[in-house]
């Protein structure tokens, strides 16, 4: 079983990749996407949203970073996929998945799955451009409106070439609202002869497994479950192994956000830092009570001082209650 960390825009940078990634359980990370319209785009570009470029394309735990593109024009994307390997990176993603309105708006992401000649196209091209031995990957959702073309555009993907499919198991419309629908990733494996990667709704050991079995898949990717659990890829390896995990106590997950507070603010001058750490509290607090209750603290501060202390706080006072 492989499991691969998902892009999330704006939440899973290089910081976080590496600190998920240093837990343990996850086998390959996707960058957040490298928009492409009509030129090559320079290194730094690439640089900057992928750092571990110039680490030979790898977390500092050693796991294997692949960019991703999104856009709509064959060639520029051929074009930009070859300039990512050689950049580094083990491969290319391309996104069909992506919600973001901004994004469908200049036919980008999700919005391409209403043109299945568009997928076949542009994954030929970066197939064709990019040497053999670096896999072209997809990522797609179930279809924008409807699941009508979600065989056809499966099969358009895996005739251009793909060396494998990621399938988020919900359309477009249906966006980020239970329940995915795992079975219709079956579906698809039984319709191309492609490893296809599972996601969608997986935020718990029990839910992987209950994914697995429903779409016979052998690999899943997890992206919001595995900010609300941090510890939940090697949670889910555990299980598999074993029947049995232990989930990461509020303790650990307390010490990983000043870990991440001390990053970030080094990072970008604490620039983001403050929309980033609720961000990822807004998804805490969906497996971890306490951290209801600490956001609610967290919610009116502003300043990188001010809530680095906050956590701090919480972390002695669960320190002072264990030591008596």
């Amino acid at each position: 079983m492989r499991i691969v960390l998902a892009p999330m825009e704006g939440v899973v940078d290089h910081l976080m990749r590496d600190m998920l990634t240093r837990i343990g359980g996850f086998d390959l990370c996707i960058t957040e996407f490298v928009r492409v319209v009509d030129q090559l785009l320079p290194s730094r570009v690439f640089t900057r949203i992928c750092p571990e470029l110039k680490q030979g394309g790898v977390t500092p735990a050693g796991v294997p970073v692949r960019v991703q593109l999104l856009g709509q024009e064959p060639h520029w994307l051929a074009e930009n996929a070859v300039r990512a390997v050689q950049l580094g990176s083990p491969g290319v993603d391309l996104n069909f998945g992506c919600p973001a309105k901004a994004v469908n708006k200049s036919r980008g992401g999700a919005v391409l799955l209403k043109e299945t000649e568009t997928l076949y196209q542009i994954i030929k091209a970066v197939r064709d451009a990019v040497p053999s031995q670096f896999p072209v990957t997809a990522k797609i959702r179930l279809g924008f409106d409807d699941t009508s073309l979600t065989l056809d555009n499966a099969r358009a993907i895996y005739e251009a070439g793909a060396s494998e499919l990621t399938v988020h198991a919900r359309t477009k419309s249906d966006g980020y609202r239970p329940p995915a629908y795992w079975p219709w990733i079956k579906q698809i494996r039984q319709t191309i002869p492609l490893n296809v990667v599972a996601n969608g709704e997986i935020w718990t050991p029990e839910d992987a497994a209950l994914c697995l079995e429903q779409s016979g898949s052998a690999d899943l990717m997890l992206g919001r479950g595995a900010l609300a659990s941090p510890g939940l890829a090697r949670d889910i390896k555990q299980h598999f192994a074993s029947g049995v995990y232990q989930k990461m106590p509020w303790s650990q997950v307390l010490e990983l956000l000043l870990q991440y507070s001390d990053y970030e603010i080094a990072g970008d001058k604490g620039l983001y830092y403050s929309n980033r750490i609720k961000q990822w509290f807004s998804y805490l607090k969906l497996q971890y009570v306490e951290a209801e209750v600490l956001f609610q603290q967290l919610r009116l501060q502003q300043k990188a001082p001010d809530l680095v202390a906050t956590l701090r706080g919480a972390l002695h006072q669960i320190s002072d209650i264990s030591e008596h």
